[in-house]
């Protein structure tokens, strides 16, 4: 007998489940997963976003969470249609970015419609998806069918709709 791993992953002990609406319970909700895996030692971490404009990725609580959560064995993946907007906004993040490239995947979705690509942050054991990024309106929770199913839908755009982008350095004369 085969189980799927997703499936036995551990829930992701402390953060809510069901809907969550607005911006200010959205930002929360990315600042306590991304603490929370730092405490649980999350392997993996994937954040899919038309451009990350409204995320908190550039507070200082978040990239202590995401120092405390990097080392060796995880995987982080971004995915985005552009990255002009982390590099604006987000400083943090993009310090973290450069210092632990060896563990992140960068991955640029150009053509993309900004209302094809999903707003979600996933985890093996918990996922956050905003339905309607405009209002800040979606679900988290730790639904194994659910998890599942945005794992292949972010699989679809790692492997078949993007290519690399956001390198950590730029290379100039």
């Amino acid at each position: 007998m085969t189980t799927d791993r997703s499936r036995t992953a551990p829930a992701a002990l402390g953060l809510p489940t069901g809907r969550f609406e607005g911006r200010v319970a959205f930002q929360q909700l990315v600042r306590d997963a991304l603490t929370t895996a730092a405490s649980e030692g999350w392997r993996e971490i994937v954040l899919c976003d038309d451009d990350f404009h409204d995320w908190p990725l550039g507070e200082r609580v978040v990239a202590d969470a995401l120092n405390d959560w990097a080392g060796s064995g995880r995987r982080f993946t971004i995915i985005a249609t552009q990255y002009d907007e982390i590099v604006r906004r987000h400083a943090r993040f993009v310090q973290w970015r450069r210092t632990w490239d060896h563990i992140i995947t960068c991955r640029r979705c150009p053509s993309a419609d900004r209302s094809d690509l999903p707003s979600v942050l996933w985890s093996p054991g918990w996922l956050m998806h905003r339905i309607d990024p405009d209002r800040c309106v979606g679900v988290s929770g730790t639904e194994p069918d659910r998890r599942v199913l945005m794992r292949e839908t972010l699989t679809e755009w790692i492997q078949n709709r993007s290519s690399p982008g956001f390198p950590a350095t730029t290379l100039g004369l």
